[in-house]
């Protein structure tokens, strides 16, 4: 029998994994969430052992616990592509496609991902699912289009519910958006990115091109198929 490991050891061990492909000079996206925390951790870790890299955030407290690491950080405003990205999945399939956002930060983890030559996912055994869905798919929104946006997605078979309390760093709300079926997240995606004020949303069909999996038994890894 498999002894069974707390999930923080899990998502410690996939972010290690993850951590070891980076390289001297790379500049790297770092996630946001607990697993993508482990990421930053380990890539300090690296860090102080004399590996010269910088960093982007994609989240105002992942910048912060990055700079008190010690991990430089370059403002992404001024860049237009980066090496690598490491960040965690709330689920993920076997095509690695992912639903994001429990964290509040998909929009600038989606743009930071789809600037990086190379994203990677990390994540503990009970994140990978088939097929993808069972939890809600969040959605960034212009406040001043919450009603509309809501409605539209309510056309589409989503029921949105506002994320109470919740501002991301942009000051968006959140609608968190529970859909029936998942049978095409591409399909999904690009209606919803359609939708005129929605700013982002957790959807990651083609970005994610590899997935570091912390199990019971050790670090599964997979690459994108095809």
């Amino acid at each position: 029998m498999v002894a069974l490991l707390p999930v923080d050891d899990l998502k410690r061990a996939a972010a290690e994994a993850a951590i070891a492909e980076v390289r001297a000079g790379m500049i790297v996206g770092l996630g946001t969430g607990t697993t993508a925390a482990f990421a930053v951790d380990a890539l300090a870790r690296r860090v102080a052992e004399g590996l010269d890299v910088r960093a982007v955030a994609t989240s105002d407290r992942t910048e912060a616990h990055a700079r008190s690491a010690g991990i430089a950080l370059l403002p992404f405003d001024d860049i237009v592509e980066i090496d690598l990205c490491i960040d965690g999945v709330d689920a993920i399939d076997s095509r690695l496609r992912a639903i994001k956002g429990a964290g509040g930060a998909m929009l600038r983890e989606k743009i930071v991902a789809s600037a990086a030559r190379r994203m990677i996912a990390i994540a503990d055994e009970s994140k990978a699912v088939e097929p993808l869905g069972g939890r809600p798919v969040p959605v960034e929104t212009l406040p001043l289009a919450r009603a509309f946006v809501a409605a539209r997605i309510a056309a589409i078979g989503g029921d949105p519910v506002l994320r109470a309390g919740a501002r991301t760093d942009q000051g968006n709300i959140i609608l968190d958006c529970d859909f029936a079926r998942l049978d095409d997240p591409a399909a999904l995606a690009a209606q919803l990115s359609a939708i005129p004020g929605v700013l982002g949303h957790g959807l990651f069909v083609s970005e994610i091109d590899a997935l570091y999996l912390g199990t019971a038994s050790g670090v599964i890894f997979r690459e994108r198929p095809g």
